[in-house]
Order: structure tokens, then C-alpha cells, then sequence
């Protein structure tokens, strides 16, 4: 059975989701949180980085939630209900951008910002003001994307939506996205998904 380790509090929630979303049986191996709001060591056992999510599947052990989702799919959607078909050139081009975007491009702004606000010192002015500009950037990038579509590649939710899903709601916890009504619509979309509840439910959000 597939295996994965989920740190609570933490984007691995995301790979719970594409697995309720896949109807994939799996075992969940929660950790908590440091109180220095780190992984703790005993991930390092699983994977050098110590870090979430990393799964185990037939003596497969791999890291990194774009990969993750990559291996899901190919394997457990072969009839591309969550993804199209890389014959379906185009749209396979825009999904696959669309499926790395999230800790390619997206997270590293949100993440300094996360970092400040957990912080009692001030962030320097200079990462204040480059934080800033960048949560602006991807916010107005992704609300573009998303006017006149319900998810990311138009009608139909994929797996794309998931890690997307993933940075809405992150913005949504740091009060970036008041006023956003494009994306405070597409967020409660995603968060409509019985996929979406059961992953939270099991994983402890």
C-alpha cells in the first residue's frame, strides 16, 4: 500500500488531496511540527531533506510534490481524468506549467511573507518590499488566469487546481487575497470538493 508522509500544518495536505481525488488507497504517517515550526528529525529517516510530503510506493521513495503529483498521475490516472493527454498538445503544455507553477514561482514570495508574520523582528525593507512586489505579481497573474474559468484550465477541474489550491488558500491565511473575488470564488470551489473535505478531515488540515 502507498505511503505517505504527511506533516501536519504543511503543503503535503495537497498530496492527500490528489489522492482522495484519485480514489487511491493509502496509509497517512502524520508528524508534527517543532515548536521552532520545523520538520522534525524523525522525517530524516524517510528522506535526507527531512521534508513533507514524501511518498513510498512499491519501494518507491520520492520527494517533491510536483514529481509526486506527476508519478500519481501517470500511474493511478490513466484514463486522464485529472489531467489530459499528452497527445492533447496544448492543453498538455498549459497544465504541466500550470501543475509546477505552485513551488516553482509561486511559494517562495508567500513563503518570506509567512516568515515575517511568524517573526517579532521586521522583516528588512528590502526583502519587505521584494516579498510585496512578488505576492502582487503571481496574485495578478493567477486572478488573470482565472477570469470567465471556474479552475485554472477552464471547465473541468484537474489536477493542476490542487497545487494552485494550495498557494489561494496560503494567501488566503496571510489576508492577501481581500478583495480578490476571482480567486476568493475559485477557493471556495476548490474547498466545495468532497476530495478536498476528506483530505482535511483525515490529515488535520
Amino acid at each position: 500500500m502507498l505511503t505517505i508522509h504527511h506533516l501536519i500544518v504543511g503543503r503535503s495536505v495537497f498530496t492527500v488531496w490528489l489522492l482522495e481525488e484519485l480514489g487511491i488507497e493509502y496509509q497517512l504517517e502524520p508528524y508534527h511540527r517543532l515548536a521552532t515550526r520545523r520538520a522534525p528529525p524523525e522525517l530524516r529517516e524517510v528522506h535526507p531533506l527531512g521534508k513533507s510530503p514524501v511518498i513510498v510506493d512499491e519501494g518507491r521513495t520520492i520527494a517533491e510534490s510536483g514529481a509526486i503529483a506527476t508519478y500519481l498521475l501517470e500511474k493511478y490516472d490513466p484514463d486522464h481524468e485529472l489531467s489530459p493527454p499528452p497527445s492533447d498538445r496544448d492543453r498538455w503544455v498549459q497544465f504541466i506549467q500550470w501543475l509546477h507553477y505552485p513551488e516553482g514561482s509561486a511559494f517562495g514570495p508567500l513563503s518570506l511573507v509567512l516568515l515575517s508574520a511568524s517573526s517579532p523582528e521586521p522583516m528588512p525593507q528590502l526583502v519587505q518590499d521584494f516579498a510585496t512586489a512578488e505576492v502582487k505579481l503571481h496574485l495578478d497573474y493567477i486572478e488573470s488566469a482565472l477570469k470567465e474559468r471556474d479552475y485554472i484550465l477552464g471547465d473541468e477541474f484537474s489536477a493542476a487546481d490542487i497545487g494552485l489550491g494550495y498557494i489561494v488558500a496560503l494567501a488566503d491565511r496571510l489576508q492577501l487575497i481581500e478583495g480578490r473575488e476571482t480567486i476568493s470564488a475559485y477557493l471556495q470551489r476548490l474547498q466545495q470538493r468532497p476530495a478536498f473535505q476528506r483530505a482535511h478531515e483525515r490529515s488535520g488540515g
